[in-house]
């Protein structure tokens, strides 16, 4: 077991700021992760005919693809859930479903844009991709391998909530190919799951982490969730001293936020409340920065805003890095994201239409937009921004522009406070920047983006 050392002060020795401290950086409900860029309330239904044009295109020869499945079933909705989910279909609902996303791949599959590439990752999301049993598992990858073959993929990547995994289910993941396996733990606190609308208990994640370490997967990654629903300093400290002694390849840390179409923001809209239940930002920064110091403790290195990794020689997330410098991403299933060639597109947001389309013998796209060079160049570097340094010189060679000299006003003002350095060919974020990273890349995007809703 790992702990703190003896002039390393516990959480509850460093945190000052009480949960239900009243400062003007109280959790409000809203997006505050930034996902992409251009913000997606500019992409509309017109522009729908830009992913058709690209996909008519002969197929890039220097460009990586990945391909991702949206599965939107779960056991359970989280109270603080925004994604597109189904907790009430049977198994006959569920396979008609997989038949219409391989039905969506194989159009895409006969596109001169992609037809014949194979993808350099491919990302299983949700939902609970780990919902579906081990034959509809088995039968929806080998349909997919059939159209979008794996024998050159670098990553096959797996999102699972514990409580759906056995042993035999997670031999079929491992079977199947999938490498890097990713348990939404969120927290190993039983009450604070439940109230939080968990479907899975601590047994269970136990349990998988148990099995998962057994099987030989390349990475076991686990999602930690900063400010839930009534958790204090203890329980945090207690947290991520349980996720050391578990020993994954890598952890994810996110701090708790409250978008619109949540249980919590209906429950608050309903009591005419404005500030979210739940921890305020200067105390999930401190949890976080906390959290990051005992993970380096334990031989952990902080390799984004979000993550830290047992071995950053080996522990690699493809998928992010790939997308985050302009990869493809052939996106399938109901209200997924997806882009190629710079045009970005979402799928019909829910089962209905999204079936409905692709009865008709149309792609399921519900809308899109084209960005241009200028955005295409903001958009790398703020993502970029996130892993904690980015090189100047890979954008003056890529975009032919220098972001040290587009963006030096921003850049002083953040350097002056803290938050950034520049220095040579490397912009690097302070731990306090990385903290609240979210919050400054609003500061690089053009005007007209910049007080965008971002949903």
């Amino acid at each position: 077991m790992s702990t703190p050392s003896s002039d390393s002060p516990s959480l509850i020795e460093k945190i000052k700021v009480p949960l239900a401290t009243e400062t003007e950086e109280q959790t409000e409900v809203g997006n505050y992760f930034v996902a992409n860029y251009p913000p997606f309330s500019f992409w509309d239904q017109e522009q729908k005919k830009e992913v058709y044009d690209v996909l008519n295109s002969p197929r890039p020869e220097d460009t990586n693809l990945g391909v991702y499945f949206h599965i939107p079933f779960c056991r359970k909705r989280c109270h603080f859930c925004y994604f597109r989910v189904y907790t009430d279909k049977n198994a006959n609902e569920i396979n008609a479903y997989l038949d219409a996303g391989i039905r969506e791949f194989e159009r895409y599959a006969q596109t001169s844009y992609l037809a014949g590439r194979k993808p350099q990752f491919v990302y299983f999301g949700g939902g609970t991709p780990s919902y579906l049993s081990v034959n509809q598992l088995t039968d929806l990858t080998n349909r997919m391998k059939d159209l979008f073959p794996w024998d050159e993929t670098e990553e096959v990547a797996f999102e699972c909530e514990p409580g759906t995994l056995t042993e035999k289910k997670l031999e079929a993941l491992r079977e199947i190919g999938v490498t890097r396996l990713s348990l939404g733990i969120e927290n190993f606190d039983d009450h604070i799951l439940e109230l939080n609308g968990r479907a899975h208990r601590s047994k269970e994640a136990f349990r998988a982490l148990g099995f998962a370490k057994t099987l030989g997967f390349d990475q076991v990654n686990i999602d930690l969730i900063a400010g839930m629903m009534d958790e204090t300093p203890e329980n945090w400290q207690k947290c991520v001293e349980t996720a050391i002694e578990q020993d994954p390849d890598c952890v994810t840390i996110y701090q708790m936020e409250i978008p619109y179409n949540t249980t919590i923001y209906k429950e608050m809209k309903e009591a005419g409340r404005i500030t979210a239940p739940v921890a305020d930002w200067p105390t999930k920064r401190a949890w976080v920065d906390w959290a990051f110091d005992r993970f380096q403790e334990a031989g952990y290195t902080v390799s984004s805003a979000y993550t830290v990794v047992k071995n950053p020689e080996t522990t690699k997330f493809v998928y992010r890095d790939s997308l985050w410098e302009g990869a493809d991403l052939l996106s399938a299933g109901v209200a997924s994201f997806g882009h190629f060639g710079g045009v970005h597109y979402q799928n019909q947001a829910d089962v209905g239409p999204y079936m409905t389309e692709l009865d008709s013998g149309e792609l399921p796209i519900y809308r899109a937009y084209r960005t241009n060079h200028d955005e295409r160049f903001i958009r790398e570097f703020v993502l970029q921004l996130k892993l904690g340094k980015v090189k100047p010189s890979y954008f003056q060679e890529k975009y032919g522009e220098n972001p040290v000299e587009r963006f030096s006003a921003e850049l002083k003002k953040l350097s002056d406070a803290g938050y950034f350095t520049a220095d040579g060919d490397e912009i690097r974020v302070s731990r306090q920047g990385m903290l609240q990273i979210d919050r400054f890349l609003h500061g690089f995007f053009l005007e007209e983006h910049r007080d965008a809703r971002y949903t």
